[in-house]
């Protein structure tokens, strides 16, 4: 997420592969409404008064089929990015869809207190975000950089899951400038189980990717996070998002060991973000609840959890 790699237009002509792309991975569940987008800024300012980092911590809610970047031009993230054909277009296909994957964006690109409106060909008023701030020159209205493009496209697939359930998540890196995520040890703690690294480039077509940060999930565990955090099993359920393993074989730790600045894959370094969750949010089969990970059935899997969800009728 850090170094600063030539400036390079987010998108040359066909820049809406890219927000199809990232649109690919956000509609799996349904669409998030302004609740959701409220609950998401209210447990951020829940979690900066117990002492967690008012940006380290997001929530998310993009769903699988719904990752990919939007049409903006080379004039970056700004109104006058939006107001170009290739973004009408993109966006009249699939309004509520492609709301979605603009409120990740700028939450992703844009600092918090910033926010970026827009009025659809339809008339219709959008105002959408900043939170973490990854991305300052784009949202500033300039070409997105490569680094820009890189930390976007793995702050929106760490936003992601094949449910499009909302969950608070940590989310820790560098922003494409090379400045450090702010985190605090109560956010660390509190968010104790280590989850995933995701990174990869929408705007340039290469995909996103995850890893397993923790250890794999047992036989009889699950989490609406999979696309991150997966069994030896599990490794394709977040198409396009392709899961490669484990963070280790391809990544770097900063200085610290807290987070990873640097992921190699196919011979391409890619900026990542690093994500941690809560202990609770790891559901095992036999704990008495049938969670929505969990299905009906005679054995002690997820699959097949008698003991939480009973027989099937």
């Amino acid at each position: 997420m850090h170094l600063i790699p030539p400036r390079i237009s987010l998108f040359r002509s066909p820049s809406w592969a890219a927000l199809w792309l990232a649109a690919a991975l956000v509609g799996c569940g349904a669409p998030a409404t302004e609740e959701d987008v409220s609950l998401g800024r209210s447990a951020e300012g829940l979690v900066s008064t117990n002492g967690l980092s008012t940006n380290g911590l997001s929530t998310n809610g993009l769903s699988t089929n719904g990752l990919s970047t939007n049409g903006l031009s080379t004039n970056g993230l700004s109104t006058n990015g939006l107001s170009t054909n290739g973004f009408q277009t993109w966006f009249t296909q699939d309004p509520a869809l492609a709301d979605m994957v603009m409120r990740y964006v700028v939450q992703c690109s844009m600092a918090a207190g910033a926010t970026l409106s827009y009025q659809s060909p339809a008339g219709t008023n959008y105002t959408w975000h900043g939170s973490l701030g990854l991305a300052p020159g784009w949202a500033g209205g300039q070409p997105a950089t490569l680094a820009e493009q890189q930390v976007v496209s793995a702050c929106l697939a760490a936003h992601a899951n094949k449910y499009g359930v909302h969950v608070n998540i940590s989310v820790l890196g560098r922003d494409a400038v090379g400045g450090e995520m702010p985190y605090s040890t109560d956010e660390l703690n509190t968010y104790a189980e280590r989850e995933a690294c995701f990174f990869g480039n929408l705007f340039t077509g290469e995909g996103t990717f995850a890893a397993n940060d923790g250890a794999y999930l047992s036989y009889d565990e699950s989490t609406v996070r999979t696309c991150g955090l997966s069994s030896w099993s599990e490794t394709t359920t977040c198409a396009p998002m392709k899961h490669v393993g484990a963070c280790r074989y391809y990544c770097t730790l900063d200085a610290t060991r807290t987070y990873y600045t640097r992921c190699t894959y196919n011979g391409v370094n890619y900026r990542p973000i690093t994500t941690r969750m809560l202990p609770q949010d790891i559901y095992r089969c036999g704990d008495g609840v049938c969670q929505l990970t969990e299905k009906c059935g005679t054995g002690n899997t997820p699959d097949s959890c008698a003991a939480d969800c009973g027989a099937c009728n």
